[in-house]
């Protein structure tokens, strides 16, 4: 299958989440915010955002040699860093950048208004594909020690091996499309244009809050 863009892979997405009886909706900016509102339209649940930054290899920044979410939590992939043999120092150099980063980000999206409590609730966690999971994996990491019952990964798209390693770290994993010959989330779109700030404050201000 190949959606049409994030709106109609959120569409589709939220037919099959009907019955997880989830509280709220968290997006993975900025492409799973557009993915995210579909589904928190459909359901009438409250959505917000949940900042999390992939920390690229310095010089091959599309490869990930881990993540980072809110609250400083990290998850590394320590196969890339043993093969490239990435230093200590330029893990952390990165992670600071990024942490920044993912302050900045938390400001534009969501002003003063305090993070959705995600404590005793049942958390809808969507991005718009995973390819490693690096970032999906910093944000079940960031999230669990706020004590959801329940952690629900949605994506349109994964890689299949990715897929199934998720069924072991989130509590349910509601995937449309798990292909052996994943290449890229970005070949299951036609439309893969980048979402922009603008994009995501106006969805945000949009939904149920």
């Amino acid at each position: 299958m190949i959606f049409r863009d994030r709106s109609h892979a959120g569409l589709l997405l939220a037919e099959q989440l009907e019955p997880c009886r989830a509280d709220l909706v968290l997006a993975l900016p900025r492409g799973g915010v557009p993915v995210a509102a579909e589904i928190a339209a459909r359901l009438r649940l409250p959505l917000d955002v949940f900042v999390v930054r992939k920390l690229g290899v310095p010089g091959r920044e599309e490869l990930a040699m881990g993540a980072i979410a809110s609250g400083g939590v990290r998850v590394l992939n320590h196969d890339v860093i043993l093969c490239l043999h990435i230093a200590s120092s330029i893990i952390e150099a990165v992670a600071q950048r990024e942490a920044a980063e993912v302050e900045r980000r938390e400001l534009e999206y969501r002003g003063e208004r305090a993070p959705l409590d995600v404590r005793d609730r049942a958390v809808i966690l969507v991005d718009d594909g995973l390819a490693t999971g690096s970032t999906m994996k910093a944000a079940i990491g960031a999230l669990r020690p706020q004590h959801p019952r329940r952690i629900i990964v949605a994506v349109p798209v994964a890689a299949e091996a990715t897929r199934d390693e998720f069924r072991q770290i989130a509590d349910e994993i509601v995937c449309l499309e798990a292909p052996s010959d994943f290449v890229a989330v970005s070949a299951w779109y036609a439309d893969f244009s980048q979402t922009t700030d603008v994009e995501v404050r106006a969805l945000l201000a949009g939904a149920a809050l």
